[in-house]
């Protein structure tokens, strides 16, 4: 296929959004208003947020779609743009104090404009990826240097094939060495490939110097490949001045757009829950106060982000002083639950107060439980891994508490654990919202305990 249709895709993309966006402003006028047309603020309202958008949107390139295709961190890069995105409307209304716009239509307008493009980019992808399995859409490569590096690189493209890689040659060090570097220089620019992989133990830094100038004047792209082999560890690049260095980690940092992206979902969240669900909240509170002799809330101490103590709050489902006995976790029966606390716990909605720990920033919406330095001293001692979990912030819920649920003993909690630390391996907002879907469905059926 000598067409290169995949230049032609970041411009596509980017309608697209800009058309998604519109068709998400127009439905929620029309489910807030009953009406298509616009009035005048909401007129005013779509006029800034297209406007917005382009700037945006222009800036953070998210229409832009790399090799290798990976939707998780194309929508996260998305949401991050869309946040930017909010947020600069919402500045620009307030400098210009336009406060005649519909909060409904401000919310449902963005929340289907998220659901659409999610749709949108699952099946641009489901498209791209089918399309190069069949042959097409592929880019011509051209591999130079060690052989067993290249071998496994090539292994990786076969087994692989949505990559959309094609080898159209490979020059060993053997023959590298054997010509001019004016030569290797030359045949490469006549083979005219897409993409040249430079694998290398030791590299001519004149040679790879030259090879990128190449890159940069042909519009080639250089990509280098070293013979580390990572397993589960991972790795991000680091430049000291002209110095690459790799810095591996036995799991994933956060990056700095992800913690953002977090921090901005989880404060809009905790915002719309609790100013959506106040009514909710009183009625709770009355009823754990009518119900037991005792406060509504209750509240202990756990351990956050960077073993920092924090209270956590909850609706009091425990009968008072139920620890004067010491550190106890809940079980089957446990007789200090009282009935009404009971079914809060089915239904967690005990732990709706800590919502107030997210927007405090003690706590995210979603990450690992925070537990009591009585039991991580315990859990420590079996599962040392565990210090991992402190380097974030805990959850109002986890993937543990949906797929294991509340712990009995430390040897569940150190099972529950185990989930807790695939999640850390991958975090983003993408696994966040199918954890908060997942633990609506477990509230909605009653599973807590």
């Amino acid at each position: 296929m000598t067409t290169r249709y995949s230049k032609q895709l970041p411009g596509f993309v980017f309608l697209s959004d800009l058309l998604l966006l519109n068709l998400a402003l127009y439905n929620a006028h029309f489910f807030v208003f009953g009406a298509f047309i616009p009035q005048s603020n909401s007129l005013t309202f779509i006029l800034l947020v297209n406007i917005a958008w382009v700037m945006v949107s222009a800036l953070s390139r998210s229409f832009y779609v790399f090799r290798p295709l990976q939707l998780r961190d194309n929508i996260n890069k998305f949401l991050l743009t869309l946040i930017y995105h909010l947020l600069c409307v919402f500045a620009i209304i307030y400098f210009f104090k336009i406060f005649d716009i519909s909060r409904s239509e401000v919310m449902l307008s963005y929340s289907l404009f998220f659901v659409f493009v999610v749709i949108q980019r699952s099946a641009l992808f489901f498209f791209l990826d089918y399309i190069r399995k069949k042959g097409y859409n592929h880019r011509q490569i051209i591999i130079i240097g060690d052989k067993n590096i290249s071998d496994r690189l090539v292994k990786s493209f076969s087994q692989h094939p949505e990559y959309g890689y094609d080898l159209s040659d490979f020059i060993s060090d053997d023959e590298i060495a054997a010509i001019s570097e004016d030569e290797l220089i030359r045949g490469l620019v006549e083979k005219a490939p897409n993409e040249i992989f430079v694998c290398y133990k030791q590299m001519n830094p004149e040679l790879l110097n030259r090879l990128v100038k190449m890159g940069d004047a042909y519009l080639i792209k250089i990509k280098v490949v070293s013979d580390l082999i990572l397993g589960n560890n991972y790795a991000h690049l680091v430049n000291y001045d002209n110095v690459p260095v790799l810095h591996l980690n036995s799991h994933p940092e956060i990056g700095l757009k992800i913690q953002i992206l977090k921090r901005g979902f989880d404060v809009l969240f905790s915002s719309v829950v609790m100013l959506a669900g106040a009514p909710v909240f009183v009625m709770l509170c009355v009823v754990t106060k009518l119900t037991s002799k005792g406060p509504a809330f209750f509240r202990q101490e756990r351990i956050g982000k960077n073993e920092k103590p924090f209270y956590i709050y909850k609706f009091r489902s425990m009968r008072v002083n139920a620890e004067l006995a010491g550190p106890q976790l809940s079980k089957d029966n446990d007789p200090r639950i009282t009935k009404w606390g009971m079914m809060m716990r089915r239904t967690r909605l005990d732990e709706l107060p800590q919502f107030w720990n997210v927007l405090k920033g003690d706590m995210s919406v979603v990450g690992p439980r925070p537990e009591r330095q009585y039991y991580i001293e315990q859990i420590v001692e079996k599962m040392p891994s565990y210090k991992k979990l402190l380097r974030v912030k805990p959850g109002l819920t986890s993937i543990g508490q949906v797929h294991y649920g509340y712990a009995e003993n430390v040897d569940q909690m150190c099972d529950r654990m185990r989930y807790d630390l695939l999640y850390l391996q991958n975090i983003s907002l993408n696994s966040d919202l199918n954890i908060i879907l997942k633990t609506v469905k477990v509230m909605v059926q009653g599973k807590g305990k």
